[in-house]
């Protein structure tokens, strides 16, 4: 099995949305170094008073993202990528489910992705290709 080094070719983003996607990018870097418990806990805070995100509403953060980030867009950009785009998310007051896990059938591979609207955001996977071991999802 080949694996891509790197997702394809983004979109342009709107040069007004640009500085809000580099600051997520930059935000979800240093929060990438935090041990995951760190990570689930501060992403618990930043979600309050959030309203779930559309599919749509994530997808485009998502895109912005790797739009502006070669680093997201990387093999092993799927953390700071997931982080930023949920950040990315909140500056608009919405919240995706983050989620880390592992993929279910071998070979083994842990991962990082969002999800919206109870679908996996852009990731290539069928439902079910990923196992949950963390997720934050939108405030109940």
């Amino acid at each position: 099995m080949t694996t891509p080094s790197a997702l394809g070719r983004p979109l342009p983003v709107p040069l007004a949305r640009r500085p809000a996607a580099l600051l997520a990018v930059v935000l979800a870097k240093l929060i990438a170094r935090l041990p995951p418990r760190r990570i689930k806990a501060l992403l618990r805070v930043l979600r309050r008073g959030a309203r779930p995100a559309s599919y749509e509403q994530a997808k485009s953060a998502r895109d912005a993202v790797l739009a502006v980030s070669l680093t997201c867009r990387g093999p092993q950009g799927c953390l700071p990528r997931s982080l930023a785009a949920t950040v990315l998310c909140r500056f608009g007051g919405t919240w995706p489910t983050w989620c880390a896990g592992v993929r279910v059938k071998p070979p083994f591979g842990a991962h990082a992705w969002i999800e919206a609207e109870d679908r996996l955001v852009d990731e290539g996977a069928p439902s079910g290709y990923f196992g949950r071991l963390l997720a934050v999802g939108p405030p109940e």
